[in-house]
């Protein structure tokens, strides 16, 4: 099995070196590295969060991202939302912030797993199955759901178009329903396509 690839994103660092906050948050993403590593992922880039992130991202492709972020990443996880809203890709983040407005606001944002004070290199691989098969589960709900919205719209249009051919053709709703059958078959088109043609045209006539 191919390894994940993973990319690691930080908030920008603003402070010099010999701040403490600079060297607590330096000190977190060497022991996440660490874990990875050892965890036998691969991390093909750690990235600041950034104006640039959506870009590089969209370049990258990865499997997976990881925010690591020590305080407050309300900041951090804006860029990385925008940077995965036309692909989404399950998204970790490690922080210290253990305030429910906080989670809350990241599980909306679309964070597979919030992760409190669990940076200790031994729970890493753990957490990232979990939210890999949790960011798999949603998306095959999502799919289910569009496609049913998709299989609901095609029930309207093909009740509405068998609708206007009983109404102009003076036909009962199987034989309708037979004459669109046979369209799509003459035309080799969907069913619903058919449908929608026959509701165009009458609209263009009025």
């Amino acid at each position: 099995m191919q390894s994940l690839r993973i990319v690691v994103v930080n908030p920008v660092a603003i402070e010099g070196e010999d701040d403490p906050a600079f060297a607590a948050q330096a000190a977190r993403g060497k022991d996440l590295r660490i874990g990875l590593l050892e965890a036998g992922y691969n991390i093909i880039a750690s990235l600041p969060a950034d104006l640039y992130l959506p870009e590089r991202i969209a370049q990258l492709q990865p499997d997976m991202i990881i925010v690591d972020a020590e305080s407050d990443a309300r900041d951090v996880l804006e860029h990385v939302v925008v940077a995965t809203r036309d692909a989404r890709r399950p998204i970790v983040l490690f922080t210290e912030d253990a305030k429910t407005s906080s989670m809350d606001a990241a599980m909306a944002a679309g964070v597979s797993a919030y992760i409190v004070a669990g940076l200790q290199t031994a729970r890493i691989k753990p957490v990232l199955d979990v939210a890999l098969a949790r960011f798999r589960q949603e998306q095959k709900l999502l799919a289910e759901l569009s496609d049913t919205k998709l299989k609901l719209a095609e029930r309207k249009v093909l009740e509405r178009a068998k609708g206007l051919l009983m109404e102009k053709q003076q036909l009962s709703e199987q034989e309708a329903y037979q004459k669109l059958r046979r369209l799509a078959m003459d035309k080799n088109l969907k069913l619903s396509e058919v449908a929608q043609r026959i509701i165009d045209a009458a609209d263009l006539l009025g």
